[in-house]
């Protein structure tokens, strides 16, 4: 099979540019992206002061005092990228993303249409320049010899290179072995004295296969320029969003509601005919006194027409309306409503199951959701099970048609978590208690869990409840969390305790002051 003609856009320091941009840092900073405790990457200030990708953190800082350390997110470094695909899409489809900050596309149709690939690499290049992005450009056969190309015109200074035609084995054969980014087959090829890609193509292909397996045949294709494989293209997303707007603008909401429901129809109609639901909406209104605001609504299972007709109402009654005035009446008339789904989903994932379906009842979630239009998304949350030591950590308060996302995960062991069975009562914050002694004094903890005397009483501040013999105890459970972390650090004891009464408690021991986390019933 023929080497496909391919064009490489690359974006350098890509992890660098994508988390300067999240954290709303200047282009010219010097910024370093951290990756468990070593430099990821670096910007070319950063490079100008001595700092280079390995460095530990304070070998980093102490070559560039002032250096701005952001940790590395590959989340951040997807969803920044998404622009750059799409601004490269708007001149030619079929793009293949070989990871953040580096994209591919076949070279040979937009080449005959922009006049030669040069021209085309020229046009891409401004094109993405207007769009925000600095990129290089490299062209070769085939995905492989085209990001060499492209890393070694950023080397050299240059917008772009090309490899010429059938040429890509004599361009790669000066490049290091280590340029193939297999690091076993790498150190192999080293101590065997190979230490450029022109010396292992010249190797013949049986004794490879032979010696390196069928890896190490796919390496030496690679080195050799004969990377022929198809292109691993993405199609571009479906436009789903529905817009409506207003001439004159509309100054009520029942009017709204009404002029929006064929554009209802019609994005349940669009998701459906390629067989989506949306299970997250997005709505974008625009009022006369250009005034945007747009808000998520989540449903348990998906949106129906009806269902986008009411958000859209819930949202302009709680941003748009006056609340002196008739609940109908916008307080600026609305030019524009956008509906964008941010989230779909297969209809088949959301089909009802045998025995019915485990969503919650339409009329619950109508009537929370209701109630979140009017008092705000977090005004109705829902416990979600959740990893963590102390009793209060086991529960996440997710918003109402959120995604049930505990704030920890609930499979890593959790070392000197509190055993079952699991308190009844839980406080929103620790209520202040006193442990006496038999002698009437406050029993004190040490670091090393040594206590002063053996817990007697339980006493609240104020007196206003009568203190309580404690007839059994245990503990203390020393736990020492985040030690590394001076802002997150945290020590403290717990203990167990039974009163008289019939109650027992959850309480903890930390900076000298005792506290009641939960309670058993």
């Amino acid at each position: 099979m023929s080497a496909v003609r391919t064009l490489v856009v690359w974006c350098p320091d890509w992890p660098v540019t994508a988390a300067g941009r999240d954290a709303g840092c200047p282009p010219d900073a010097a910024l370093a992206v951290l990756d468990r405790g070593r430099v990821l990457a670096c910007s070319q200030a950063a490079r100008h002061q001595g700092v280079r990708r390995g460095l530990r953190i304070r070998e980093a800082q102490s070559r560039c005092p002032g250096l701005t350390v952001l940790a590395y997110d590959p989340a951040v470094d997807a969803r920044a990228f998404e622009p750059v695909v799409v601004a490269v899409e708007a001149l030619a489809p079929g793009v293949e993303i070989i990871r953040p900050g580096m994209c591919a596309l076949a070279a040979r149709g937009p080449s005959r249409y922009f006049g030669g690939e040069q021209a085309f690499a020229q046009a891409l290049r401004e094109h993405l320049g207007q769009a925000g992005f600095q990129c290089v450009i490299g062209i070769a056969d085939g995905p492989f010899a085209a990001e060499q190309a492209a890393r070694l015109a950023e080397r050299a200074g240059e917008p772009e290179l090309a490899f010429p035609p059938g040429e890509s084995a004599r361009c790669l054969a000066s490049l290091p072995i280590d340029t193939l980014d297999r690091p076993d087959l790498v150190d192999l090829l080293r101590r065997l004295g190979i230490r450029t890609l022109g010396e292992f193509a010249a190797l013949p292909a049986r004794s490879v296969l032979g010696r390196f397996g069928s890896d190490g045949v796919a390496a030496h294709r690679l080195a050799g320029g004969r990377d022929s494989r198809n292109l691993a293209t993405r199609r571009p997303p479906p436009e789903l969003a529905t817009e409506v707007a207003f001439e004159p603008p509309v100054d009520r909401v029942d009017h709204v509601a009404f002029a929006i429901r064929g554009a209802a129809d019609q994005l349940v109609a669009g998701l459906a005919e390629r067989d989506l639901v949306c299970t997250c909406l997005r709505v974008e209104t625009e009022s006369e006194r250009d005034e945007p605001a747009g808000r998520q609504w989540r449903h348990p299972r998906w949106f129906s027409a009806a269902d986008v007709v009411d958000r859209v109402r819930w949202q302009l009654q709680g941003t748009r309306t006056d609340s002196g005035g008739p609940a109908q009446e916008l307080t600026s008339g609305v030019v524009r409503i956008r509906l964008v789904p941010d989230e779909v989903a297969a209809t088949g994932a959301y089909q009802d199951g045998l025995w019915g379906d485990q969503a919650p009842d339409e009329r619950i979630h109508r009537t929370f959701t209701r109630v979140q239009s009017m008092l705000g998304h977090d005004a109705v949350v829902t416990a979600v099970l959740s990893g963590g030591r102390a009793a209060a950590e086991r529960v996440t308060w997710v918003a109402w048609g959120d995604e049930p996302t505990p704030a920890r995960p609930t499979v890593p062991p959790w070392t000197g978590h509190l055993p079952p069975p699991a308190p009844s009562t839980v406080f929103p914050s620790p209520e202040p208690v006193d442990v006496l002694d038999p002698a009437g004094r406050a029993v004190a903890v040490g670091e090393r869990g040594e206590m002063s005397g053996d817990c007697q009483t339980l006493a609240r501040p104020g007196g206003q409840v009568a203190a309580q013999p404690i007839v059994g105890w245990a503990g203390p459970w020393p736990v020492d969390e985040r030690w590394w972390d001076p802002d997150a650090a945290r020590r403290y004891a717990r203990f167990q305790v039974a009163c008289a009464d019939g109650s027992a408690f959850v309480l903890l021991h930390e900076a000298g002051r005792w506290w009641i986390e939960a309670s058993y019933d």
